[in-house]
């Protein structure tokens, strides 16, 4: 007997037989890695307050995605909707002084 994701059980392996089914969303966000004396500093500039480190530019990136997936569980617990920026772009800018 197997369970299905929505609690009911079932005799099926593959979990399937259920009207109601957990359905996960997909989010894109931009994500900032700086390289630091420390390590890697990275942050979501779409979500203020979501950033993280890590001693390697790989687990910056991963301790990135688990903060902004906290995060964004956090915001649609609030019954908040999630707004993420249709482009992004990266550039410089010049500044004299």
């Amino acid at each position: 007997m197997c369970t299905t994701p929505c609690g009911k059980a079932t005799e099926n392996p593959n979990l399937t037989g259920c009207k109601e089914s957990l359905v996960m969303k997909t989010y894109h966000f931009a994500a900032v890695i700086e390289k630091d004396e420390n390590g890697y500093f990275a942050y979501c500039p779409e979500l203020q307050g979501c950033y993280t480190s890590g001693e390697t530019f790989e687990t910056a990136r991963a301790n990135l995605a688990d903060a902004i997936r906290l995060h964004v569980e956090d915001i649609l617990a609030a019954g908040e909707t999630i707004k993420t920026s249709e482009s992004v772009n990266l550039t410089t800018v010049e500044v004299a002084v």
